[in-house]
């Protein structure tokens, strides 16, 4: 099996970045589902209502979705450690405003900043692997990155909410600003833009256009990014809304049940990302093979759960959820597959466009499924009531799958191969 050339052999500090980074984008998670825990408090507080509390979730990752275009160009620029220092900046500001805020305006304009300054939490960290470890280890790293970071969901839940009883919300923000900006501090003096003796020549592109030019011309960015849209944004809208109103209006589960199938659905997609990014990497040195493999997978369970009875056994759906989790993970190695698709001068730059993407499709498949079932969530019952839910899933997954059959697989491995 061929081997590719370490850039820092031995380098305890690309550990340090892998830490630093990890833990940055913990925060980052944290951020984007505190408001649906801290809600009641919003609405005693400030008078909110569920429009506007939409609202407010949804301004984190419309900031987040804006600011990934210059965000890559910042990166390929002007380095990932000046571009790390301004958007902490904004999460600081942001996290500021949040806390102290005395209206919903201001809540929705620390909601955007905040959304800004997490925007690059993991681009950066997987700009900064990109150069610091061999290309073998890129997609098993950044799964891993992600996985770590998905704990931050966690410490938004139970955690936030003892807390939030304790402290009040305000001054829970508040700590939370302070943890961030240590974090951000920790990163930003951990951190190389490059290895020693391996500085990047610098880029000859005279803007952003030039770059997203190249982008948009290639088949290849659009079906990874239509592909992330769907995946990414229809995991997010089952997690973060529809599962809990099908497994207790469909299944007839009690709310701790349905919040017990959630935890499992989180630890298959913990589990999935760095054992998918191990065998993208070790075992199939492939990116297209894995994640054709898990985006059929998850068609056939959301296409069977159309067909389940209203009783179904506790070992099928916890199996089920687990396993929808487990294969919404492979998505992250898309990033590794654009990356590799494009010259380094603008892999950056191909990673943030594909972000964009993933982000928006966070906010928009939520409200498409939105759409269908119209009048009082609870006013549903049975499976047949959320059968949509499935169907929709089914078929966008289908199609961007056989959008993604057409793109071809990480040249990197075969060049490896050539060389060696």
């Amino acid at each position: 099996m061929p081997n590719f050339p370490d850039p820092a052999p031995g380098s305890s500090r690309r550990w340090a970045i892998f830490i630093a980074g990890s833990l940055n984008f913990i925060v980052s998670m944290f951020y984007r589902v505190s408001v649906a825990v801290i809600a009641p408090s919003l609405i005693h507080d400030l008078n909110l209502d569920a429009s506007q509390l939409g609202d407010l979730s949804a301004a984190f990752f419309y900031g987040f979705a804006v600011c990934q275009l210059p965000l890559g160009l910042a990166i390929d620029r002007i380095g990932p450690r000046i571009t790390t220092t301004f958007l902490g900046l904004s999460a600081i500001i942001g996290g500021t405003v949040f806390a102290l805020g005395s209206t919903y305006n201001h809540l929705l304009l620390g909601r955007f900043l905040l959304g800004i300054g997490m925007g690059g939490n993991l681009m950066v960290v997987l700009a900064l692997l990109s150069v610091w470890f061999p290309p073998d280890r890129f997609a098993s790293l950044g799964s891993s990155v992600v996985a770590i970071g998905v704990t931050g969901n966690l410490f938004a839940a139970t955690p936030l909410a003892l807390m939030s009883s304790l402290l009040g919300w305000r001054t829970c923000f508040v700590l939370f600003v302070l943890l961030d900006a240590f974090i951000v501090t920790l990163f930003v003096l951990v951190m190389r833009n490059h290895p020693p003796g391996h500085v990047r020549v610098a880029s000859k592109r005279p803007n952003m256009l030039e770059g997203i030019g190249k982008l948009v011309k290639m088949y290849g960015y659009w079906a990874i990014s239509l592909g992330n849209f769907v995946r990414y944004g229809y995991f997010v809208a089952i997690q973060g809304l529809w599962a809990t109103p099908f497994l207790i209006y469909g299944l007839g589960l009690s709310q701790i049940a349905a919040a017990d199938v959630l935890l499992f659905l989180g630890f298959g997609y913990m589990i999935g990302l760095p054992l998918f990014g191990f065998i993208s990497d070790k075992v199939l040195r492939s990116r297209k093979k894995v994640i054709l493999f898990s985006m059929t997978g998850s068609i056939v369970l959301t296409s069977s759960i159309c067909f389940w009875p209203d009783k179904v056994d506790s070992w099928l759906i916890f199996s089920t959820f687990f396993s929808m989790g487990m294969l919404a993970a492979p998505g992250q190695i898309s990033y590794a597959h654009m990356k590799e698709l494009v010259p380094s001068s603008i892999s950056a730059q191909a990673m943030t466009a594909v972000n964009v993407f993933t982000i928006l499709g966070a906010a928009l498949i939520t409200q498409i499924l939105g759409i269908f079932p119209g009048g009082d969530i609870t006013e549903l019952s049975g499976v047949k009531d959320f059968r949509f839910i499935w169907f929709v899933g089914a078929s966008l997954l289908t199609i961007v799958s056989i959008l993604y059959w057409f793109v071809p697989d990480s040249p990197v491995f075969r060049q490896s191969s050539k060389t060696n």
